[in-house]
């Protein structure tokens, strides 16, 4: 029998958000993932085992898409708040607000160089922005109803788009216009995306279809009707030969692309599958979903022959309805064989880091540095007094992927660090909690730590307060940080302002000679024919 490392494994479940997780990314510096929810916040997973993660408030409405800068070091969320912000993946929790949609934003995304984002908005357009000058570039307007997303491609030469007018839109970013439009899909289309070579392009839609064109014939190669509810969104493997998708029927399902079929589907959410991601390398992915769940597994298939996985489970798989040939480009004549079975693989399996992040707020702020804030799980009796989430919505329990813990542990519900799961209002909310409410935790805490030991031993002291000397230095401090941060921006502003008058005289000066070059040869050629009639004058 074939080991069970062939298969996806789930590598670890991230539990932080109060509502469904809307969008995933992982950093290209392969240490952190970030996710968007409908709970208004942005969280930074760092990967490594027992590190913090961080929560980042700013947003006043869902969080609709995220993705890092290439170079890793920036992320930029998009909102219903009709904004898009550019954070900083770090403690310092600092962004930056862009305006200009009328309307709630839908995806946001960065050129492959990292100078550029893209966003796609309910208010019928797709706009370009700048991301060092922070202003916005330019708008292309030619969708009918909502745009639902919009990508560069890799050579950040073309913009594809799609949207609830059912249509798929390429965009040439040199001059602005629509080029393409493929409109073959019965209902909304949900998601589109290139692959990493840029060569194909694929959408998903509402009709439960997923579609891959190859942009160098614009032909429709593969169709696939693998998902029983509309698909959400997908995510290219960096070899271009698998591809994971997200539906509404609760799965994710990963797709072999070279031979055009369903090989794996993941059982690990309850309820629709709204983000997935593959990691830079592929040897990772993520999936979330509206049960508030953020799952990372292991590729592990990617580095194995399709062929020889299913044949090592054969003895071990479930039948499941294969992709019909029919609906694979090119349709051919074939005949209806029995096909091997995919592999069903469930969220129940080994959980190699079971221990919860430790979650540092970091409340909101506009380009200037946002205050940290450890904020601890409160306990039951504190959610029932906090009541509500700062965005209005009562506190809801986050549903482990997990096997509950034996009955042996004292508390269950507090194994590991889970504790740091549950947050009362962030420091940009309304209802901060107490000194009293925060001396209960710490208490609970070592109640805790004592119940886990079995050591009985005296409580610690509650750290006194800062003196407020120290802390109005440190106020002073941040000010003056703030004001030299907002002199810098406006240094930069002028420096770029500059740069372009520059570029603008370069470019000026060389049509200048170069029509000065084309006026020289034109002369010289009508002194060459004045000569060569001369010459014939004379001869005749």
């Amino acid at each position: 029998m074939a080991s069970v490392m062939e298969d996806p494994v789930l590598e670890r479940p991230f539990k932080g958000h109060s509502d469904a997780v809307t969008c995933a990314d992982f950093n290209p510096n392969h240490k952190q993932l970030a996710t968007g929810s409908v709970d208004k916040s942005l969280m930074i997973w760092n990967l490594a085992p027992k590190a913090r993660a961080y929560r980042c408030t700013g947003h006043s409405h869902v969080v609709t898409g995220v993705q890092f800068s290439p170079s890793g070091d920036l992320v930029a969320t998009s909102s219903m708040d009709r904004t898009v912000r550019l954070w900083t993946p770090s403690i310092k929790g600092t962004s930056r607000e862009f305006k200009a949609h009328t309307s709630a934003v839908r995806s946001v995304a960065f050129s492959h160089d990292g100078q550029r984002l893209v966003t796609a908005s309910d208010d019928k357009s797709v706009k370009v922005w700048s991301v060092h000058r922070h202003r916005f570039i330019y708008s292309l307007n030619q969708h009918n109803n909502w745009v639902r997303c919009a990508r560069f491609s890799p050579d950040g030469g073309l913009i594809a788009s799609c949207g609830d007018d059912r249509t798929v839109r390429l965009w040439d970013t040199s001059s602005k216009q629509c080029i393409n439009c493929f409109t073959d899909n019965r209902g909304s289309s949900t998601f589109v995306g290139f692959n990493t070579s840029g060569t194909c392009l694929a959408s998903s839609g509402a009709d439960n279809t997923l579609k891959i064109w190859d942009l160098r014939t614009n032909k429709l190669i593969q169709h696939y009707r693998v998902h029983s509810a509309g698909i959400n969104c997908f995510s290219f493997h960096p070899s271009n030969k698998y591809l994971i998708s997200g539906s509404s029927d609760s799965t994710a399902k990963i797709l072999d692309l070279v031979e055009g079929r369903l090989i794996y589907t993941l059982h690990g959410h309850k309820g629709s599958v709204l983000a997935v991601a593959f990691s830079r390398t592929g040897n990772l992915f993520a999936s979330g979903g509206a049960d508030s769940q953020v799952l990372m597994w292991k590729t592990n298939f990617d580095s194995k022959d399709y062929q020889d996985v299913l044949n090592g489970h054969s003895q071990r798989t479930t039948w499941d309805p294969p992709p019909h040939l029919a609906d694979i480009q090119p349709r051919t004549p074939h005949l209806h064989e029995a096909k091997p079975a995919t592999i069903e693989i469930s969220r129940v399996v080994a959980d190699t880091q079971s221990t919860d992040p430790d979650i540092i707020e970091l409340g909101k702020s506009s380009h200037s540095d946002m205050v940290p804030h450890s904020q601890r799980g409160a306990s039951t009796e504190q959610k029932a007094t906090n009541g509500r989430r700062a965005n209005g919505f009562p506190a809801r329990h986050v549903t482990s992927p997990i096997p509950n813990p034996p009955s042996g542990s004292s508390r269950s519900s507090r194994s590991g660090s889970g504790a740091g799961i549950e947050t009362g209002p962030c420091p940009g909310g309304r209802g901060q909690v107490g000194g009293r409410a925060e001396e209960q935790e710490q208490e609970e805490e070592l109640e805790e730590e004592v119940e886990k030991s079995g050591q009985m031993s005296s409580p610690k002291e509650v750290p006194a307060a800062q003196p407020s000397a120290l802390h109005s230095t440190l106020q002073h401090i941040v000010r003056q940080l703030d004001i030299l941060t907002q002199t810098v921006s406006v240094l930069e502003e002028r420096l770029c302002l500059t740069e372009d008058r520059m570029k603008e005289c370069i470019h000026n000066h060389s049509q200048f000679r170069r029509q000065l070059q084309e006026e020289e040869e034109e002369k010289r050629a009508e002194e060459e024919e004045e000569e060569e009639e001369e010459e014939m004058e004379l001869f005749s």
